[in-house]
């Protein structure tokens, strides 16, 4: 039998199926049913001729590229056609159909068992699925999906769209490096024109928490993700509307006790033109659920028609709804009115049946696209309630709902894909739909004796295990090198294909750091328009976004091709930050890694780089930082500086800290941010120092680290002194256009605080406020900071302290009470150290340091870091943690 006269033969043999005009108001131009392997033509259990392969569809080197293999096991439940014989793929294998233009339903079948030809390798195996440009699978493997739905056999829908300029429809298969691909059947019927793609029943597709009506072009592929038979049975294929699709008996309802399904029999379906014959069959809007109750129609208030939809997180969703009001009792407009819940948003807010249809068993339906983010991981729940709506006051406090379909939209680029679900037991593919058989009785007795003798074992090695733990006084050294395997935590993805930066991108947990679709991003940032660029930096450019429908601020860092930084600053990154939380640090919202695209997403900052408002301020629209705003940041950076060297589970040492990766939010509080070249410590007692590779800003650059390659907490100080100088001057590290004396920033205020000229250095807008010891206390603390010799510079425990004391002191001053009882000390009454430099810690504050300063806080002064007592506004100190 020739290509062309089957294909005839099948659109008779549908359209014979099909059944009356009533509900066979469709007939498919393109029907094409593919046993895959087989070598004639057979009938399935509902009659339907399915085709052995033809030589025009498959490619020319389908003899090397695959070979054909017969289960040798068939399961319970599972049809002999098509699922017997497969086709396996060892390289990638392309099937051509000629089809029409339009879109096609695109169903593929899998039977994941063992097979005589290769045993279980094609199985296990993880393979991708394309057509026409658009990613239909990827890393999918068949038994994982098959046990996490129960079913021995399973089959994945797909509708993809054929433009007027093609007349072939190419599915490749390919097959992971290693392994193999296979497929038992491939399914192709055509369908209406633009049939979920125009709306419902006012041509609209309505968007879940926005105004604004969600459109969809001819380039969008959709995966039917669910569709239910809402409080009726099974339709299968056949029974459908000459699509066949089938309609699952209903399921992922919250409570089975929730809500009734009403009996209705001999109700005849009166179809119009808003909704056609074709849209549903007749068993879907004669069967449905309602909350019932209606003797006490006031309890309805108290509860909702529930379900819960897996799906994949990073995605639009097409949430079709499907309704008919058949009881006699509910036949005009107001009776019955609900409100519609998707994603506990308002999707409908007075959904009234009757006035919508116009009239009794006249069906409708309603279509909503909704984004499901990653707020509940990867594989989260769509959420559908349905609530009397009682401020029309109705006859009835109820909702009813007939059918429900779910189909998930291809982002840009046509990519479908999500992720292999978790299977929720250890059934095997064959052993799915067999029934469990009940042990005897001596089994159980049985087996309750070895479970409780192992129990008993258990334990006893658990109490063992927790004193040998407790006795153990050093902790047991954890490998952090990023070159060491993750843990089980993080799980490592394989790289994107065609991306221009190799890279193992990481898999975060949820909880954790949230994982963005392009397609989210792109929303968010309007296509990453150029006017909405708030900054740029070595990584590539940031812009201010919106996400969670416009209520959230970010701001989205974007990986530029050009960038000197790339997957290992990206990685570093996104490892670092999504674990640690401070409130000087800034926080990691999530990221993205689609299509070659590495972004990172942040909490906006609003007042945005303390460089910005040191050198690129307007004095009428954005006033000079006071003094103590000047301060108060200071000590929030090295809080935030502190916390990484001494707070965190090992210890961080920054390596770029400047003044344009310190950030402001909206009421001037510091955040240290970018940690792409974040280095983990010192991870033991015996270390002393983490040699590496120099990296990090110039003028901000450790000399020592610069000469050596040895990495200390101190080159954070030293950079962070660098910001201090900054800070005090208002202006760059390197000025090529001054004087000799004063183009380097810390040579020139290092010889004018030896001279004791640093108030004639001072940002010209501080002169006026800034006070004598104040200033005297932050040069000192600054000085320290960029020693050359690590060893002379302070820790930033004793930064943020002398920091802190510069504040108060700054405060102190400025109350009048205060001004005239301070004795400020004169420089030549600092105390010295062991090496001849001077040592801030060692001097007093004559009156002050008795009505400031505790006798511990004198021992704090002194360098004796044993103190044990409170320390009044310095208890931060005393426990650097994160508060």
């Amino acid at each position: 039998m020739t290509f062309q006269v089957f294909l005839i033969f099948s659109i008779l043999v549908s359209t014979a199926i099909a059944g009356d005009g009533a509900t066979a108001a469709y007939v498919p131009t393109d029907i094409f049913l593919f046993n895959c392997g087989e070598t004639s033509n057979q009938m399935d259990i509902s009659g339907r001729n399915w085709m052995a392969e033809q030589p025009n569809i498959l490619p020319s080197n389908a003899a090397i590229a695959s070979f054909v293999s017969h289960a040798s096991f068939q399961g319970s439940g599972v049809p002999q056609v098509p699922y017997m014989t497969a086709r396996i793929f060892r390289h990638d294998f392309t099937y051509s159909f000629p089809v029409s233009p339009g879109w096609k339903f695109l169903r593929l079948y899998f039977y994941p068992t063992r097979y005589s030809s290769d045993l279980e390798a094609a199985v296990n195996s993880y393979f991708s699925v394309t057509v026409n440009g658009f990613t239909l699978l990827k890393n999918f493997r068949a038994d994982l999906t098959a046990k996490a739905s129960h079913d021995a056999s399973i089959f994945k829908e797909f509708i993809v769209p054929v433009s007027s300029g093609y007349t072939m429809l190419n599915l490749t298969f390919s097959p992971s490096l290693n392994m193999l691909a296979f497929v038992n059947g491939i399914e192709i019927v055509s369908m209406p024109d633009r049939f979920y793609s125009k709306g419902g029943f006012d041509d609209k597709i309505k968007q879940v928490g926005n105004s604004i009506d969600f459109e969809i072009n001819n380039s969008t592929a959709f995966e039917t993700v669910h569709r239910l038979n809402i409080g009726g049975q099974l339709i299968d294929g056949i029974s459908d509307t000459g699509m066949f699709r089938p309609w699952l008996a209903e399921k992922f309802q919250l409570s089975e006790k929730s809500g009734i399904v009403p009996v209705v029999p001999g109700v005849k379906i009166n179809y119009m033109e808003n909704t056609p014959a074709y849209v549903a069959p007749e068993d879907v809007y004669t069967t449905y659920r309602t909350m019932g109750n209606a003797e006490h129609p006031r309890l309805n208030q108290n509860f909702n028609l529930t379900w819960l939809f897996p799906v994949d997180a990073g995605f639009n969703y097409l949430v079709r709804l499907h309704f008919c009001e058949t009881l006699s009792d509910v036949n005009g407009p107001g009776q019955r009115v609900f409100t519609i819940f998707i994603g506990n948003k308002i999707a409908k807010l007075d959904m009234d049946v009757i006035q919508l249809s116009g009239g009794s068993r006249i069906p409708v339906y309603l279509d909503f696209s909704v984004l499901v983010g990653f707020e509940s991981g990867p594989r989260p729940d769509l959420r559908l309630d349905l609530h009397p709506y009682t401020d029309s006051g109705p006859k009835y406090y109820d909702a009813i709902l007939n059918g429900v379909e779910i189909l998930k939209l291809s982002v840009s680029g046509g990519n479908l894909a999500g992720p292999n679900p978790n299977p929720t037991s250890g059934l095997t593919p064959n052993s799915v739909n067999q029934d469990i058989q009940k042990p005897k009785a001596k089994s159980h007795v049985l087996v309750i004796t070895l479970g409780t003798v192992g129990f008993a074992i258990v334990l006893a090695m658990f109490i063992v295990v927790v004193i040998v733990m407790k006795r153990r006084k050093k902790k047991k050294k954890v490998n952090v090198d990023t070159k060491s395997k993750p843990t089980d935590s993080w799980t490592t993805l394989p790289l994107v294909a065609g991306s221009s930066h190799t890279r193992s991108t990481t898999s975060l947990p949820s909880d954790l750091c949230r994982r963005f679709s392009i397609l989210e991003i792109k929303s968010a940032t309007n296509n990453f328009e150029k006017k909405l660029i708030v900054g740029v930096g070595g990584f590539g450019p940031v812009y201010k976004g919106r996400i969670d429908g416009g209520a959230t601020l970010v701001a989205v860092k974007r990986l530029d091709v050009s960038s000197n930084q790339g997957a290992t600053e990206f990685e570093a990154e996104l490892k670092m930050l999504s674990v640690l939380r401070h409130i000087h640090l800034v926080s990691l919202i999530g990221y993205c890694d689609d299509e070659n695209e590495m972004v990172l997403v942040y909490e906006y900052m609003p007042h945005g780089t303390l460089r910005d408002h040191l050198y690129k301020r307007n004095k009428v629209f954005d006033p000079p930082l006071s003094w103590k705003r000047r301060l108060e940041i200071c000590v929030g950076a090295a809080r935030g500086l502190q916390y990484l060297h001494t707070g965190a589970k090992d210890m961080i040492i920054h390596r770029d800290i400047k003044t344009t990766n310190i950030l402001l939010d909206e009421n001037y509080v510091a955040k240290v941010s970018d940690f792409g070249l974040s280095k983990v410590g010192l991870t033991s007692s015996s270390q002393t120092h983490v040699s590496t590779v120099v990296k990090g800003s110039f003028g901000y650059l450790d000399p020592e680290y610069y000469r050596r390659q040895v990495l200390t907490e101190k080159s954070d100080v030293y950079s962070f002194g660098v910001v201090l100088f900054e800070v005090l001057c208002c202006r760059p590290v390197k000025l090529e256009s001054a004087p000799r004396e004063e183009a380097d920033l810390i040579r020139w205020v290092k010889s004018n605080y030896k001279k004791g000229t640093v108030d004639q250095i001072v940002d010209a807008d501080l002169t006026a406020e800034i006070t004598p010891l104040s200033l005297e206390k932050f040069c000192e603390i600054a000085v320290r900071c960029v020693q050359d010799r690590g060893i002379e510079r302070p820790s930033m425990n004793d930064v943020v302290w002398a920091l802190e004391f510069a504040l108060q002191l700054h405060e102190a001053a400025k109350d009048k009470n205060g001004v005239d009882s301070l004795d400020i000390p004169r420089r030549d009454e600092v105390g010295t150290t062991t090496d001849g430099e001077n040592n801030l810690f060692s001097r007093t504050t004559g009156r002050m340091s008795k009505s400031v300063t505790s006798d511990d806080d004198s021992a704090r002064l002194a360098g004796d870091e044993r103190s044990g007592s409170s320390w009044g506004v310095f208890s931060e100190i005393k426990d650097p943690r994160a508060r």
